[in-house]
């Protein structure tokens, strides 16, 4: 990518607007300090002792983190949580970046707060180690009444944006924010704005989506075409070049250590390889990064390639970020980039 475009379209990120409908969490990191190790008289268990406690945005949150990253300048939740201390706290996190909008974003007892709590130990001149996460989900379907605030804050954003990521992060169908009705709303605005970036990452497969810009990986494109598992990179071209075609819309694949490839409705497909490792690495926060950043880059006017590449370097910082789940800058990319 030559200097000049990466300047073009990264210079446009401050302008732009862009929602984040999807199931926000809250990823609390316990520090743990294993020189601290106790056994618990009452138990005779051993003791974990926890010195420090952070937390951050997580799932769709993660989205957002990196938008926030790249500058862009305003930045739209749609989502839910609890009237709990995880909430609470999730809540204060996201109010407090840069250019996030809160009132999109729904608080409610109905529902509890979606958390990955990551327990770590961490060792002097060691990476950080993840022990066994405990997590906190919804495992009923999300209320009727709170379906119907998160629509009406869908159909307000998305008057006002340049463009909207749809993230379902949840195991369980219609239990977190991107619903059958959510999608059936989001289908009536693309519909009315066909111009409108609106781009679908699902984790449960983009089946029953409507026909927006879909991001998967190479498994989720055999599930969702019928094609063969651990597909050559020929045949996952071909699948998701058909899949671009049926639905008019754009089709990215992240294909781990291959890379990113991205089919137009024109027919257009482009496959730009990972960049070399550096050191170790966390996958946590990859594709999240390749999600914002394909947003960003496409509502900024980004070519299908120029996109690509753009979200294959942001990855490639990310994975380098230990202990965190990480984002990527504007100037760490153009570091990566070499442009």
């Amino acid at each position: 990518m030559i200097s000049e475009r990466f300047l073009a379209v990264t210079s446009l990120y401050p302008k732009l607007r862009v929602a984040v409908v999807g199931d926000f969490c809250l990823d609390r990191y316990l520090e743990i300090d294993p020189a601290k190790s106790e056994i618990s008289i009452e138990t005779n268990l051993p003791v974990h002792n926890v010195v420090n406690v952070r937390a951050q945005p997580g799932a769709a949150g993660t989205i957002l983190n990196n938008l926030v990253a790249l500058g862009v300048g305003e930045i739209f939740p749609v989502g839910f949580c609890g009237e709990d201390g995880e909430g609470f706290e999730l809540k204060r996190a996201l109010a407090t970046l840069p250019g996030v909008k809160m009132d999109g974003f729904v608080t409610t007892s109905q529902r509890r707060t979606f958390t990955y709590c990551k327990p770590l130990v961490i060792e002097p001149g060691q990476p950080p180690r993840e022990l066994n996460r405990l997590d906190s989900k919804n495992w009923t379907p999300t209320p009727a009444p709170v379906q119907q605030q998160l629509i009406e804050a869908v159909r307000r954003v998305a008057a006002r944006v340049d463009a909207v990521i749809l993230m379902d992060q949840v195991d369980v169908a219609e239990t977190g924010v991107v619903t059958r009705a959510v999608l059936d709303a989001l289908a009536a605005i693309v519909k009315e704005r066909p111009q409108l970036v609106v781009l679908a990452d699902s984790r449960r497969g983009l089946k029953e989506f409507p026909p927006v810009i879909f991001k998967m990986n190479a498994a989720e494109l055999a599930a969702l075409t019928g094609a063969k598992a651990g597909m050559e990179l020929s045949e996952a071209q071909q699948a998701a070049s058909a899949l671009a075609q049926r639905n008019q819309r754009a089709v990215f694949v992240t294909l781990a250590e291959r890379g990113i490839l991205g089919a137009g409705p024109d027919g257009q497909v482009e496959h730009v390889s990972a960049l070399p490792l550096r050191g170790e690495i966390d996958i946590v926060g990859a594709g999240d990064s390749v999600t914002a950043n394909l947003t960003a880059a496409l509502a900024a006017g980004a070519s299908l390639r120029e996109a690509i590449e753009l979200a294959n370097a942001a990855a490639s910082i990310v994975i380098h970020k230990l202990g965190t789940t990480g984002t990527a800058t504007v100037g760490e990319i153009c570091g990566g980039l070499a442009v």
